[in-house]
């Protein structure tokens, strides 16, 4: 049992944290109000009238405070329903983040288990560069998250107007390294940047640049978005 993530799952949770928040609320706005049903075995999940192509991407026990990856569930190994999955527990391998390739976690050491599950499928969203997670509750005491998989869920692009909005609500979000949360929602963006000692400098689509300086705390100082003539 721990009471605290690793410095290297917590560092790769931020490099996901402010595309991550803006691409859930995205997925917010696009699913409608309603009860929710699912086939697994073709990957399939309806919501209200909508029904999109969804992945396992875990389960949360809330009796016994444990998150289960959809890849090492029992009954749903090797299936295609939890296909995408099979790829977290690689990169958490690739990587050494031992939250990505143990089967279970324990949570029941922190001081809000239901917080950290939340924060371990924010981070498996993430490494999937899925269009944002659906958490649902599945009967008795099981929470089940799912990963769209479905080309009709809108992903936001940049847009300089809320870039600053969007670079501070992701660095509020785990409050590790402010750092790691702008050059992730650039890389995620495919988009050049530059490091400077106390500044990443970006090129936005058309030209212009966003530069972002950071105080001697690391957290983030300032947003400007310089256009260009």
């Amino acid at each position: 049992m721990t009471s605290e993530f690793s410095d290297a799952f917590l560092l790769e949770a931020e490099r996901h944290a402010a595309w991550g928040a803006a691409q859930l609320e995205a997925l917010t706005a696009f699913l409608p109000e309603g009860p929710w049903s699912a086939d697994l075995p073709s990957c399939r999940y309806q919501q209200g009238e909508s029904t999109l192509r969804v992945a396992v991407l875990g389960t949360y026990d809330m009796a016994e405070r444990s998150w289960m990856w959809g890849w090492a569930n029992p009954g749903l190994r090797g299936t295609e329903v939890v296909a995408a999955t099979g790829a977290i527990e690689a990169y958490g391998r690739a990587h050494g983040i031992p939250e990505l390739t143990a089967e279970v976690l324990d949570l029941s050491g922190f001081a809000d288990p239901r917080r950290a599950a939340e924060t371990v499928a924010f981070t498996g969203m993430g490494v999937a560069g899925a269009p944002g997670y659906i958490g649902v509750p599945a009967g008795g005491d099981t929470q089940v998250y799912f990963l769209p998989d479905d080309p009709r869920v809108p992903r936001p692009g940049v847009d300089p107007v809320t870039l600053p909005r969007t670079l501070l609500t992701g660095a509020g979000l785990i409050g590790r390294s402010a750092r790691h949360v702008v050059a992730g929602y650039f890389d995620h963006h495919g988009l050049p940047r530059r490091t400077e000692t106390d500044r990443i400098i970006a090129t936005l689509p058309g030209g212009s640049e966003a530069e972002i300086d950071f105080d001697t705390a690391g957290r983030i100082a300032g947003v400007a978005v310089k256009v260009r003539p």
